[in-house]
């Protein structure tokens, strides 16, 4: 899917990343979440194309990106550590300064990467997340029901891959028919079978499992060491009101905590999985925040 791109690989941050890019514009850069890949864009790509220069990876750890066994202290998985294969991806292409979007996961690498790198970050979208530290605070038994896989996935190794890999295509169908989202009718069947392809591989089992060890572990000791520093961009936050986040959280003043900078948001009739269940109303909002 999304042929219509450019297909390329970057060896940056000691890692190759997979990506597609094109487009018309300013530079957007787009980040998936789990358990997916870049393909999470491919309803609303061709039409935010017309006005923007599109860059869409797969994370470390994700899709056709790299999948590095994990570091004892999980910290070749830290948010910190994949905000800086994006600022290389993004440089490596000629692009100095740019908006995010972030899905997920792929928000929680936009929020690192906002941090760390104030300098590239124009704008910043934020889809279905409150800070992760702030969910982790908050967690109560509602929530560790809801989001089992936040805990499952951070025990040691092999506990969760042997688990996993076990039923890793019956799980992948539950996560996406899940979290609010009420069936995965939504998906389409090819990117369904590209995400099937993706997931199911032993060492991205592995590689999710690292990247919630590492939400777990070394990125809150990161957020805690960032004291009084804050997002300094525009931020808006849409959120899926049947999600998890949106039930149980209050996103905006969630991230107005970790914000020097204006935050807006607004709740969509949707799940968690944002860019496919509702495209054309995400398209409508990023038109109007990013330009275009």
């Amino acid at each position: 899917m999304l042929e219509q791109f450019a297909a390329r690989t970057l060896d940056v941050n000691a890692v190759t990343i997979n990506l597609r890019h094109g487009g018309n514009g300013p530079p957007l850069l787009l980040l998936h979440g789990y358990p997916q890949t870049h393909v999470i864009w491919h309803q609303i790509a061709d039409r935010l194309a017309l006005h923007h220069t599109l860059v869409m990876p797969d994370l470390r750890g994700y899709g056709d990106s790299s999948r590095p066994e994990g570091a004892a202290d999980h910290a070749n998985y830290s948010k910190r550590v994949m905000a800086q294969d994006m600022a290389d991806v993004m440089a490596a292409l000629g692009h100095a300064r740019y908006d995010v979007c972030g899905h997920d996961r792929g928000g929680r690498v936009a929020h690192r990467l906002a941090l760390d790198h104030p300098q590239a970050v124009r704008k910043l979208m934020l889809l279905d997340i409150s800070p992760t530290s702030t969910m982790y605070a908050g967690t109560d038994q509602a929530f560790a029901t809801a989001y089992f896989h936040w805990f499952m996935l951070i025990q040691p190794k092999p506990l969760p891959e042997t688990l996993v890999g076990n039923s890793a295509s019956f799980l992948l169908k539950a996560f996406l028919g899940g979290w609010g989202s009420s069936g995965h009718a939504f998906i389409d069947p090819a990117a369904m079978a590209e995400y099937e392809r993706c997931f199911c591989r032993p060492d991205a089992i592995h590689s999710a499992c690292e990247d919630y060890r590492a939400a777990a572990s070394i990125d809150l000791e990161h957020d805690a060491a960032d004291g009084d520093r804050k997002i300094a961009c525009p931020v808006h936050l849409i959120w899926g009101r049947n999600g998890i986040v949106g039930r149980m959280f209050d996103p905006i003043p969630d991230w107005q905590a970790k914000c020097s900078a204006s935050v807006t948001g607004v709740a969509f009739d949707a799940g968690h999985f944002i860019p496919e269940q509702t495209p054309d109303a995400l398209l409508a909002e990023m038109t109007a925040f990013f330009g275009g």
